[in-house]
């Protein structure tokens, strides 16, 4: 009996899985335009170092306009000023006077620089 619940279990968090890679995968791109990417760097600081996975991820949610970005690299040089105003972690985005760690979507970046 044990083993037939654990069966059911499982097959029931495989299904969960295939269809959360399911939905991911068809889930619509936001469309990033010069002009967005334009907007969004205007209206904020993204803060990243090289060698940062995360940082490369980001941007690469900005595709051939990621040198568009306004980017502060906090390298070797700079680490000291980019802990002096708070940054713990790359990528961090300043807007609007507030810090928000981490990968952040398109649509959350359009909501927060009003582009």
């Amino acid at each position: 009996m044990k083993t037939k619940i654990s069966w059911i279990i499982s097959a029931v968090i495989i299904l969960a899985i295939i269809l959360f890679a399911i939905y991911i995968k068809t889930k619509e791109p936001v469309a990033v335009s010069e002009e967005l990417t334009k907007c969004i760097a205007q209206n904020s600081i993204v803060y990243s170092q090289i060698g940062c996975r995360a940082c490369e991820s980001q941007e690469e949610k900005f595709g051939e306009y990621k040198n568009l970005l306004n980017n502060f690299l906090c390298n070797s040089d700079n680490w000291k000023t980019c802990r002096e105003i708070g940054i713990t972690g790359t990528p961090t985005w300043f807007i609007d006077g507030e810090y928000y760690k981490g990968v952040q979507s398109i649509e959350k970046l359009k909501e927060l620089t009003r582009c």
